[in-house]
């Protein structure tokens, strides 16, 4: 069965296909989340909580711990466009 991403606290939800990025799958959920960089990881605009199921994300690379720290974000959060999923997660962001 495919993953099931949550979205918190608008609380929509859908189902992706495996290697679907929280970028992607915002964007199909109908929720806003920036993105300047054309989803490169490069602006850092895209951070979201992991409230669940971190480990079904792909594991932060050197690139996001990177723009995270050029950027400011805070190193809790997940660089929507570069997390890609392999399981069931919910994510938050304030203005959803």
């Amino acid at each position: 069965m495919d993953p099931r991403i949550r979205f918190l606290p608008s609380g929509r939800e859908l189902r992706v296909a495996p290697g679907t990025t929280l970028l992607e799958a915002a964007r199909r959920a109908g929720l806003p989340l920036a993105s300047a960089c054309g989803a490169d990881g490069v602006c850092a605009r895209c951070g979201v909580r992991v409230l669940a199921g971190a480990a079904s994300l792909s594991a932060e690379d050197a690139v996001e711990a990177r723009q995270k720290r050029r950027n400011r974000v805070d190193p809790a959060l997940r660089l929507a466009c570069r997390a890609a999923v392999s399981g069931d997660v919910e994510i938050g962001a304030s203005y959803w």
